[in-house]
């Protein structure tokens, strides 16, 4: 009789190689993750900066065409939903951001004299999202009711004008001559950036208002020089829909992604508007923002960009000694 000899065992994972298994695959996972997560996000802030882009391009082409860079506000402009002419620049530059079917929708009056629509009378309109001012990394979710002073839903940006650096409120103020050389701080009116909320109150029809033109910028502090847009969070603050002309700015005051006091976490009370009418971002694993300069061109700021540095950029005409970090 032959010997046959040992039966070969019968292969597989025994419950002890199967839980190593496990164990190996979700450390992997664990490291993987965070790398994954780091990619999208790098995706998201770019994706971030082409739409700062696309938008200081339009500013560009609506200059070109107007020959002064776009405004809020206006002539018989008023707070709130039933005022004609209380339109964002934001607004003004939709043609020139492939949104010209929205903007025709809106009916928006001459910048010179009450006529076209309100708020309210564009109601369904003006609750629209606008993905270019829109950041992916932030879901700034449905129109929102709240947003100051206005009483109907309207759509939110991620993206504010920078009215400079003059500011005469909460816990950060700075007294740096405004426009037309005001002194009393007040950023929200008399800025000395490139937007401030009722800039378009061009005189004869008001008293605070300019047209600022690229080439005064290029003659000034230089277009690469000077802040023009930046990011802000919606649900962070009330101050931030496209189509009202008080939502579409921000003051560089305030340190970018304050806090009320220094030293303090991140500040999160949505109403407090002397502590909120600023910028801020939701790219926190690059601890920053992405800002568009005057030339069109797209930076990221950091967190801990020295304060002076920071308010310098914000200004057109302040003569500071500034470079971009």
């Amino acid at each position: 009789m032959k010997n046959r000899g040992l039966s070969r065992r019968n292969k597989g994972f025994t419950l002890i190689e199967l839980l190593v298994v496990i164990a190996i695959i979700a450390v992997l996972i664990g490291l993987l993750l965070p790398a994954v997560q780091k990619v999208r996000e790098a995706a998201a802030r770019i994706s971030c900066g082409n739409n700062l882009k696309q938008i200081a391009t339009g500013v560009h082409k609506y200059h070109d065409d107007f020959t002064y860079l776009p405004v809020n506000a206006g002539s018989g402009y008023g707070y709130g939903q039933n005022s004609v002419n209380a339109w964002s620049w934001l607004v003004r530059i939709l043609p020139y951001v492939e949104q010209n079917s929205l903007y025709q929708s809106l009916n928006v009056g001459r910048i010179d004299q009450p006529s076209g629509n309100t708020l309210a009378g564009a109601a369904s309109f003006v609750a629209m999202s606008v993905k270019v001012y829109q950041c992916p990394s932030d879901n700034t979710g449905q129109p929102r009711s709240d947003a100051a002073d206005i009483g109907i839903p309207v759509g939110q940006t991620n993206y504010k004008g920078v009215c400079g650096n003059n500011w005469a409120w909460g816990s950060y103020t700075n007294a740096t001559p405004g426009n037309n050389g005001a002194t009393d701080g007040n950023g929200l009116d008399n800025g000395n950036g490139i937007f401030y909320r009722t800039d378009g109150l061009y005189p004869p029809w008001g008293t605070n208002g300019r047209r600022l033109k690229l080439e005064m910028i290029t003659n000034a502090d230089g277009t690469s020089k000077t802040f023009m847009v930046g990011e802000d969070i919606p649900v962070m603050s009330r101050w931030c829909s496209w189509p009202y002309f008080n939502n579409a700015t921000g003051t560089c005051c305030i340190p970018l992604n304050s806090a009320t006091q220094p030293g303090q976490p991140a500040y999160n009370n949505p109403g407090d508007w002397p502590n909120t009418y600023s910028f801020r971002s939701r790219h926190n694993s690059f601890g920053g923002a992405n800002f568009a300069m005057a030339d069109t061109s797209v930076v990221f700021i950091n967190n801990n960009i020295d304060i002076n540095v920071y308010r310098g950029l914000a200004s057109w005409n302040g003569k500071e000694t500034v470079n971009l970090p």
